[in-house]
């Protein structure tokens, strides 16, 4: 939906060329962002040095880095060294070509003159609703909506396969991904999926009498949508940074319970920013959809399915969250805004989710016992303390040590940090 109305193939052709494009650089981002601890070296880190071969070191050709092409011309193997490239990489320049066309096609109509209200993002209270827009401002602003979940959709690839390789989700992902979903979210107004919060209205009445008169503005539907209105951008910021508390604030406050039921970390605090920043693009309903509904589906469904060939009881959670918040993006018109009901308890849900909260404590406090019961064995995690034979197994060996070449680290330092064994393992030299 273009002015000019240019033939939609055309247009599915060329964002699939540009995804590639786009594609070969998160391949950059998923290989380099994990790399370095501090965040303003992940992001540093992206463009310097250029792109080298990792066994022969030499520097890739241009015409070797075409997205998709150049893999398969150099049937893939380094032109240099001819040690296999991974086809993974290929495979990320292709779905992401494929990602920007249905994106495009589930969120912006066919045609000039398709009506903007069979878009998967559309809500009669969100930005492509706002009063007074001709039809051809509804036509760039749903243009510009998706150039914005593109971005959303960009960084949960990223985090994703970063997840999937080390089980991390480094800031460097999350946290420009949150300052763009804010900022966007006030350029634009309102983009979240449901940017309000309502109270049914066969609820009103009841809550008129309750209430004090110094706060009846709180449930006054018209006034709070002449407001919206008024001030469409501040609208959207707040709706945005409301979703970023409650996506980021519900993890965490699941992952402390978790650590109290089970003496184990639940979640890692990644986790926690990822879904910080899911929040801060779909808005606080959302965000709560696709935490509680649609997430632990898609685990369990890939944990069923993995079960008889995986080594490990950890799964990344990060990957499913990234799923699940795809999927209410691109199905939230047709399927998730059913839920608007729900939604529209106005502050009885805060109520409702503390109630929920203080079953769910109890209910994995059960998983426990049960789990005990069944004759499962539960992983102690002892605290390593320094004792003086460790001290004097450090300064036996370090001679030894120190003449031998400087190793790498086999993983990201984020990982030893979280667990807070980054101070001891420099103690002794495995660092």
């Amino acid at each position: 939906m273009i002015p000019g109305d240019i033939p939609l193939p055309i247009i599915l052709t060329w964002l699939f060329v540009f995804g590639a494009v786009v594609g070969s650089f998160l391949n950059v981002c998923i290989y380099r962002i994990p790399q370095h601890e501090r965040l303003w070296d992940q992001l540093t880190g992206l463009n310097y040095p250029p792109s080298s071969c990792p066994f022969c070191k030499k520097r890739i050709l241009a015409v070797d880095n075409i997205p998709i092409l150049g893999w398969l011309i150099l049937a893939g193997r380094c032109r240099f060294c001819r040690h296999g490239i991974p086809i993974r990489y290929a495979l990320i320049e292709f779905f992401n070509g494929l990602l920007w066309v249905v994106l495009y096609v589930m969120i912006v109509p066919e045609g000039f003159h398709a009506k903007v209200e069979t878009s998967a993002l559309y809500s009669p209270l969100g930005a492509l609703a706002q009063p007074g827009l001709s039809h051809a401002q509804q036509i760039w602003l749903v243009n510009a909506e998706y150039l914005y979940y593109l971005i959303l959709a960009e960084a949960l690839l990223v985090a994703t396969f970063i997840d999937f390789d080390l089980m991390i989700i480094p800031d460097g992902v999350t946290i420009p991904g949150m300052v763009l979903g804010l900022a966007g979210a006030f350029v634009l107004g309102a983009p979240t999926l449901w940017p309000a919060w309502f109270f049914a209205a066969h609820e009103l009445n009841g809550l008129q009498a309750v209430l004090p008169s110094g706060l009846h503005w709180l449930i006054n539907l018209p006034e709070q949508i002449s407001w919206m209105n008024a001030h469409p951008h501040w609208h959207g910021l707040i709706s945005s940074f409301v979703g970023l508390l409650i996506g980021g604030g519900t993890v965490w406050i699941v992952r402390i319970l978790g650590h109290w039921a089970f003496q184990r970390e639940a979640m890692g605090f990644g986790d926690v920013i990822l879904m910080a920043m899911i929040g801060s693009f779909l808005g606080w309903q959302a965000s709560l959809m696709v935490f509680f509904l649609v997430a632990p589906l898609c685990a369990l469904l890939a944990a069923v399915v993995t079960l008889t060939f995986r080594s490990t009881r950890e799964i990344p959670f990060g990957p499913y969250l990234s799923i699940a918040a795809l999927m209410v993006l691109l199905f939230w018109n047709p399927y998730f805004s059913r839920f608007e009901t729900f939604f529209s308890r106005g502050p009885l849900l805060p109520i409702v989710f503390l109630l929920m909260g203080g079953l769910f404590a109890p209910l994995l406090v059960l998983i426990r016992l049960i789990k005990r019961a069944l004759g499962f064995q539960e992983e102690i995690l002892v605290s390593e303390e320094w004792t003086s034979a460790d001290q004097l197994s450090f300064f036996a060996n370090k001679e030894e040590r120190d003449s031998r070449p400087a190793m790498q680290p086999t993983s990201w330092p984020g990982v030893a940090s979280g667990q807070g064994t980054s101070h001891t393992d420099r103690w002794r030299g495995s660092r």
